[in-house]
């Protein structure tokens, strides 16, 4: 008998149009013999399906079941494809965990961690891993632009603390441009993180569980045509992404070894990305995505290809671990 699948896409954030990208991915290549596929759009005012005949139907959040002709439909297991929140940031997960359907993402805590980029560094430093310079805002604080600036230096960068996609980022060149850009992340957030500028290859890692083992995919090295790898760089073509890097073999693996290092510390399951730098030829974290983009152009998927994972294994191999634990 086929399993019910919900494929979680959408969500309250600036990546709503983004998620739905991965979830028709996701609804395109999961195995249609052994799953029966239902994208279910979260957004702030409904969580619903939309039928063949472009009718809304809505998830009942009790239990999240869905009522079609009559009939109840509940679900084995839901694949979340919802960048930001409520898809990344624990929220739900949490609500999952509550009513007892496997998710294919990490635990709520985890979720929650990562997606908070100050929590996620100041967890990772006392156990080593290297990272860039930083300094914390909260709307509200008064803005010292000679502290901020003797602390991380210039060029530096100014990003909203919860959110992706690189949206509220900017890199900042010189003191007048740091005002503008902390304006620019509050419109994402209501905290800011400011980082060192990190001078070197930037490298992109995913780091999956796949047939019960965490195994790190082939590396991207990332080649933005702009000053860094934004918005443009990552969805409208302006970057290189090589798969894989053209890293030493001795530097593949010190970021592999760290990468894993940085997945089980942090206790993660599933699907992530982390993005590192190569400065003063060490790595550095300088962050991780629980739930990357999908799309046949995304990162995680180009990895996943080189690696020998076709898609619908790798979203096979997601649904049945998340059932099994």
């Amino acid at each position: 008998m086929k399993k019910n699948i919900a494929i979680l896409v959408g969500g309250y954030s600036s990546e709503f149009e983004i998620s739905i990208q991965s979830g028709n991915v996701v609804y395109k290549y999961l195995d249609k013999d052994l799953y029966s596929p239902f994208r279910i759009h979260i957004t702030k005012n409904d969580w619903y399906y939309v039928d063949d005949l472009d009718q809304k139907h809505s998830i009942d959040k009790n239990d999240f079941s869905l009522t079609l002709e009559g009939n109840k439909i509940i679900f084995d297991a839901a694949f979340n494809t919802v960048h930001g929140t409520p898809g990344e940031d624990g929220l739900l997960q949490a609500y999952f965990d509550l009513i007892n359907i496997p998710q294919t993402t990490c635990d709520f805590y985890q979720a929650a961690l990562t997606f908070n980029k100050r929590d996620c560094i100041s967890t990772l430093q006392p156990y080593g891993i290297p990272t860039a310079t930083n300094y914390f805002l909260n709307k509200g604080d008064t803005i010292d632009s000679k502290a901020i600036i003797d602390t991380v230096g210039l060029p530096c960068f100014v990003k909203a603390n919860k959110a992706g996609s690189s949206y509220g980022v900017s890199k900042v060149h010189t003191e007048d441009q740091l005002l503008p850009a902390i304006e620019n992340a509050y419109q994402e957030d209501d905290e800011i993180i400011i980082e060192s500028f990190l001078s070197g290859t930037e490298v992109s890692v995913g780091v999956i569980q796949y047939q019960g083992k965490d195994i790190v995919l082939p590396i991207t090295e990332i080649v933005s045509e702009n000053d860094f790898f934004d918005y443009n760089a990552k969805y409208l073509g302006q970057s290189q992404e090589i798969t894989p890097a053209r890293l030493s073999d001795k530097d593949t693996k010190k970021v592999q070894d760290l990468a894993l290092q940085v997945y089980q510390i942090l206790k993660m399951k599933g699907f992530s990305r982390s993005e590192y730098i190569f400065h003063n030829g060490e790595p550095h974290f300088i962050e991780m995505n629980t739930t990357p983009g999908l799309s046949e152009a995304s990162i995680l998927p180009q990895q996943a290809n080189k690696a020998g994972i076709s898609l619908k294994e790798l979203f096979s191999n997601s649904i049945e671990s998340c059932i099994k634990k």
